[in-house]
């Protein structure tokens, strides 16, 4: 009942939200009060729990009732005769204009003549690659590979042990179940950090080059690995953990013989898959020091040689594709 009220809450505060934004605010000066938010945004969101409280006890089916409603309507009513169906649509379409608003979408920026032009000259000389540079590109971007090569395996035992620890399903009790808490929390802030903000971190901590950005993308791929791993434990089926529990088995006898058994391949597949996000993320992070073929990248991009650049992102394209593949026949044949 309180996920249904939270939620029902917060989309009668998003809507009130927006629409005091449109009516009353003229200028982005009157948002840089943030005390002033908050406050309009804990009465909206008063104001929000009152309605879902209402509607409920007037045993009306709004979206968080159908979404989190452990006994759903006994009769089906189509979408677009049910209360919930229209709330639905209301966010949906709010949140498309919101969305078109704050990126400034303009189609008469878009096909303006003279932008227009200078991305043809941009495509021309994309498409007619200077193939001189081949040989550096090409030792730039083994450096990339193997970058995240290093990145994907120190982050692998770290993220295999975090990932028991951060497993809800296993972490239970008084003492546990903080520490998975703290983990998943510790975890989350990380990963929402960019890999492209731990590769400026890191080139100031060690200095510019593929040490730092190997580091920044180990960083995140541990973060990112742990919640895809445990997940998966999460996910994995009781029948074998009670068999091997009713033997008098320990903890960790558990896991090893019950739990590991039912995620190592898919344990398996996520990783290949890491690596070669890691291959692609690791040609972004060299534009901020972080070595590898990014920075040779934003050297030419920089001076605007866009056929260097085009030669760089063919090697980048090729290598891309062909770790796309392989990763792809490697997970097919570990099912």
């Amino acid at each position: 009942m309180l996920r249904r009220i939270f939620f029902d809450a917060l989309s009668v505060a998003f809507l009130l939200s927006c629409t005091a934004v449109a009516l009353f605010v003229t200028s982005e000066e009157q948002l840089l009060d943030l005390t002033k938010d908050v406050l309009f945004v804990a009465v909206f969101m008063l104001i929000g729990v009152v309605v879902a409280w209402a509607l409920r006890n007037m045993k009306v089916r709004t979206l968080g009732g159908a979404l989190f409603d452990l006994h759903p309507a006994t009769e089906p009513v189509p979408w677009y005769r049910s209360f919930w169906g229209w709330q639905f649509v209301t966010l949906l379409v709010v949140s498309f204009v919101v969305a078109l608003v704050k990126t400034e979408f303009s189609l008469i920026e878009l096909l303006d003549q003279n932008g227009f032009a200078g991305a043809v000259r941009l495509f021309k000389g994309l498409f007619n690659p200077n193939w001189e540079v081949l040989p550096r590109a090409v030792l730039n971007i083994i450096e990339t590979i193997f970058m995240a090569f290093l990145a994907t395996s120190i982050a692998i035992p770290f993220a295999f042990g975090l990932s028991f620890f951060c497993a809800k399903n296993i972490m239970r009790g008084p003492v546990a179940y903080p520490i998975y808490l703290a983990l998943r929390t510790f975890l989350n802030v990380t990963r929402s950090i960019e890999a492209l903000i731990w590769a400026i971190i890191f080139s100031v901590w060690v200095g510019i080059g593929p040490f730092a950005g190997m580091l920044a993308l180990m960083i995140h791929s541990v973060a990112s690995l742990a919640k895809q791993y445990s997940e998966m434990v999460e996910a994995v089926e009781d029948g074998p953990i009670e068999a091997i529990e009713s033997t008098g088995a320990n903890k960790v006898q558990t896991i090893w013989y019950a739990i590991v058994p039912q995620v190592v391949l898919p344990y398996i597949s996520f990783t290949v898959y890491r690596w070669d996000i890691n291959v692609r993320m690791a040609t972004v992070i060299g534009l901020v020091g972080g070595g590898g073929i990014g920075t040779m990248l934003i050297q030419y991009q920089g001076q605007a040689m866009w056929r260097e650049v085009g030669c760089i992102i063919v090697v980048i394209a090729v290598v891309v594709w062909a770790l796309d593949l392989a990763s792809a026949h490697i997970r097919e044949a570990l099912k």
